[in-house]
């Protein structure tokens, strides 16, 4: 079998589409086949390409009529794939084709259309909105009968319903619908004149509907339908031009496995459409339901999907009272309207159980309650699924076998102390209670109910040691012992399963709390990710494929397995990946239990806030599919998971908002102290320069050489500030790169004392040298740098003829420098910020001029980058001591 194109999307191709806006609908709507639908479209198309519009043929069946063929003529059509089917071979719509021709406008025809197995989407109208939303116009064409609202009324005229279907939201959000009329008698003639079907069968078979009473009643529900959407055009401009326009209205349709269902949840979805209510599909969950047969659990699922179509919000509660539930829920919800089937408005016997019609008319007696009539329906009851469970047990006969011995024995005591008969009975019965807790089959509760009675009557009633009774009265106490066991036995069952059940939704309830909370403690984006597939894994004990989005671009796929679980190959695929790019592309649900991609080994969900996409979930189903409250947690879960993945978002685009402040802040504090500092020897420079320019007559020898020695000090303070600019800068960006050597450290001091500033003559520096040759691992330029910035700190903030002493030692693979001072020293609070950058504290500087506050910063810097501390403390008796460490060197040496 040759596989639809559909399929065939490579990652590349999925990338979002910004270039168009949406495109525009327009449905040619006729009331039956053979009215022109196809032919209109296609003389619409010629008009649109007369006016320059870009415009090609799809897909266009023309049933091979002459006429609407010749208008196919001067069209560019798009070639169809020929797919091998059940039937043969047929035509598909390409939809790829079209996307990669990507035209103004299109015709697609046919719009409610069953595609083949196989291709992306089950439905034609799927491949059509997948066109609108790449930016490209359609034409396409309905019936009547092919409207999913419609569906029961047109059966119930023409006798059959319509297996191709389209949703009323498709109809209703169409740009335009143009209806295509003729009169029933016209159409009539052209059946008979071979217009419409060229084949003998079709046109007998045609013949049965294509009668005046039967194509006049669909005609009437066409324009019908027609006049209902554009009433519902006009109430929508009225809505948007008034506050406050909203509808009391609440339509709750029942929901359940009865083949009538779809009948009664399109006619709720027709009432609400019509009274502008909210719109609510509630299932009831019994205990039953665990037990119920696989085909009536898929019908319920085709329900509430179908119910989800229709516009329905699908709800579920839990509980054994099913009137009580739907009282319940309408009552807290503000439901106004019921609309139940007759199925469940029908007593099957006289004396039988009140009807859920009667107990909803009990229960919620001020809200309205409609009974949907269906004579093709059947009495429908749901069957129990055929189980394993059903053989024997010696576990269970083991049980009940043992609270049976205890009742007797505890029999036998109570008659031996004197006590009587009833009180026999009720240890009997306590013992069915015991017993129908205690196993897990009821069939085993109602065997042991019959079984104590015939045991009571063997060891208690004379004449005893027998199956007879003397005293006439003892069948009726047989009986009602009988009654009062089996009743107690089977509330005690029912009451297991409701705490089962109970059970059940706690335990999910508590995964959706727990991982809220989880979520919230964590700030992490791949620990947000682990917690909700952890919890997934939790709540559906399936596999989980994660794939993490950035830049609207997927990226490798994170699988976290159950805790048996095996690595699936088949989920993380080139064509698994590729569902996943289509849901990362329209922001839809595809894969698995879907209609787009059905193929897929996996459901795949976007995990999104709005229209951001923060990742895609990919959850390995299997055979058994999510049922609706599981379907419901899990969105909850991937709501959770979603804003998490925003907020982490949001806080890193803070945090690095913050930086980026605090770096702008840095530079405008850095600009504001040069502008000074730069100013100030700027200005010296320039007024000495000037003086010895034009005045250097009527100077002295030593007056000069004052001027020449403060352009040189003034000039060396801005190439050291220059050049602590320039490390300051590097290091923001990151670009200090270490070239690391083993230097010995009195050659690196002696370089560094070479270049400080010269105002150094006016105290005694003093190096102690170690008797050692000390080599230290670094890069001798930048430590070069430290020394002089501290030797410069000490000078600056010293008198003149203050001592400072350099001195180096090495302990173990540390080589530790020591600047020291004997002037004024420092406070512990200017300690403490000694290394920020731009600190300059309150200490007076020796010159008077303003320190920048970068040159100790700097050294930290340094001496980190070389994984080394600095520290500064009191030197003794006074002044102020700055060590720092380095990493020791070895020599190589080359034989």
């Amino acid at each position: 079998m040759e596989r639809c194109p559909d399929t065939d999307v490579s990652v590349s191709d999925m990338k979002p589409q910004q270039t168009r806006s949406r495109g525009s609908l327009k449905i040619f709507f006729g009331y039956a086949s053979g009215v022109g639908k196809t032919y209109s479209m296609l003389r619409a198309a010629h008009e649109a390409k007369s006016r320059g519009i870009d415009v090609v043929a799809g897909f266009v069946d023309t049933h091979g009529r002459a006429q609407t063929t010749q208008l196919l003529h001067g069209l560019e059509s798009l070639r169809t794939r020929k797919m091998d089917f059940e039937s043969g071979l047929k035509r598909e719509f390409d939809l790829d084709a079209a996307l990669r021709r990507s035209p103004r406008l299109i015709l697609v025809d046919e719009l409610a259309h069953t595609n083949v197995p196989g291709c992306r989407h089950t439905n034609r109208y799927q491949d059509v909105e997948e066109l609108l939303r790449a930016g490209i116009d359609v034409y396409s064409t309905v019936n009547v009968e092919n409207i999913e609202s419609l569906n029961d009324m047109v059966a119930a005229i023409t006798g059959e319903a319509a297996k191709d279907r389209i949703l009323d939201s498709v109809f209703d959000e169409a740009a335009q619908v143009e209806l295509v009329d003729v009169e029933p008698e016209e159409l009539i003639e052209r059946l008979q004149a071979g217009e419409i079907y060229q084949d003998e069968k079709e046109k007998e078979e045609a013949a049965e509907l294509f009668t005046l009473d039967k194509l006049t009643a669909l005609r009437e529900i066409a324009l019908r339908r027609c006049a209902d959407r554009i009433n519902k055009m006009t109430e929508l401009v009225q809505a948007k031009s008034r506050r406050g326009y909203f509808t009391d209205e609440h339509i709750l349709v029942c929901l359940s496995s009865a083949p009538s269902n779809a009948k009664i949840i399109r006619t709720a979805a027709r009432m609400a459409k019509a009274f502008h209510g909210e719109f609510t599909a509630l299932f009831v969950e019994t205990s039953d339901f665990s037990v119920m047969e696989e085909e009536d659990k898929e019908r319920i699922r085709v329900h509430m999907r179908l119910a989800q179509q229709m516009g329905a919000k699908i709800e579920t509660v839990f509980g054994e009272d099913v009137a009580f539930q739907i009282s319940e829920f309408a009552r807290l919800f503000g439901v106004s309207k019921i609309v139940v089937g007759r199925a469940g408005a029908k007593r099957n016997r006289l004396f039988g159980k009140p009807t859920l019609t009667e107990k909803l008319i009990s229960y919620a007696s001020g809200i309205d309650i409609y009974i949907i009539p269906d004579k093709y329906a059947a009495v429908y009851r749901a069957r129990r699924a055929k189980r394993e469970s059903e053989a024997f047990s010696l576990a269970d006969m083991s049980k009940g076998a043992a609270a049976l011995v205890a009742a007797t024995l505890a029999g036998m005591v109570i008659e031996k102390l004197g006590f009587s008969e009833a009180n026999i009975i009720t240890v009997y019965i306590l013992s069915v209670l015991a017993t129908s807790v205690i196993v897990s089959k009821r069939m085993y509760s109602l065997i042991f109910s019959a079984i104590n009675v015939v045991v009571f009557n063997f060891f208690f009633v004379t004449p005893k040691y027998s199956l007879t009774a003397y005293d006439s009265g003892y069948p009726i106490t047989f009986l009602v012992m009988f009654l009062a066991a089996f009743i107690t036995s089977s509330l005690a069952v029912r009451l297991k399963n409701h705490v089962k059940q109970s059970a059940q939704t706690a335990f999910r309830t508590q995964i959706l709390f727990d991982t809220n909370q989880l979520l919230q403690q964590e700030k992490e984006k791949e620990g947000i990710v682990n917690i909700t597939a952890n919890q997934l894994i939790k709540l559906l004990s399936r596999d989980i494929v994660y794939y993490p989005v950035e830049k609207e671009q997927l990226r490798e796929p994170k699988v976290f397995l159950t805790l048996n679980g095996k690595t699936d190959e088949k989920c993380v695929t080139q064509k698994e990946r590729e569902v996943a790019a289509w849901v990362l592309k329209n922001n839809k649900h595809a894969g698995a239990t879907t209609d787009t991609l059905s193929e897929a080994k996996c459901l795949y969900l976007a995990v999104r806030v709005n229209h951001v996409v923060y990742g895609i979930i990919g959850i390995l189903l299997g055979e058994k599919p999510l049922d609706a409250f599981e379907n419901s947690i899990v969105l909850s879960i991937l709501g959770e998971c979603a804003l998490a993945l925003e907020n982490e978002r949001t806080a890193r685009e803070r945090e690095e908002a913050a930086v980026l402040a605090k770096n702008e802040q840095l530079r405008a504090d850095l600009l504001r102290a040069i502008s000074h500092d730069l100013r100030t020897p700027l200005t010296s420079i320039s007024g000495n320069a000037s003086n010895l320019l034009f005045n250097s007559e009527d100077f002295d020898k030593e007056t000069k050489k004052g001027l020449y020695k403060d352009i040189y000090e003034d000039s060396l303070w801005l190439i050291n500030l220059v050049e602590n600019l320039l490390s300051v800068s590097r290091i923001e960006e990151g670009r200090m790169n270490l070239r690391l050597s083993a230097e010995l450290m009195d050659e690196v001091i002696s370089e560094a004392l070479q270049h400080v500033n010269r105002r150094s003559i006016e105290h005694v520096i003093v190096v102690e040298n170690s008797d050692d040759i000390l080599l230290a691992r670094i890069d001798a330029r930048l430590i070069v740098q430290v020394v002089i910035n501290i030797v410069d700190n000490a000078i600056k903030y010293t008198p003149r003829g203050s001592h400072i002493t350099i001195s180096t030692v090495q302990t173990g693979q540390i080589i530790t420098v020591k600047i020291s001072d004997d002037g004024p020293g420092m406070d512990d609070e200017v300690k403490s910020h000694v290394f920020d950058m731009f600190y300059t504290g309150s200490n007076k500087v020796a010159d008077s001029r303003r320190s920048l506050g970068l040159g100790l910063s700097l050294c930290r810097s340094i001496i980190h980058a070389h994984g080394g501390e600095i520290t500064v403390k009191d030197n003794q008796p006074q002044g102020t001591v700055f060590s720092f460490t380095l990493p020791a060197g070895e020599v190589q040496l080359h034989e």
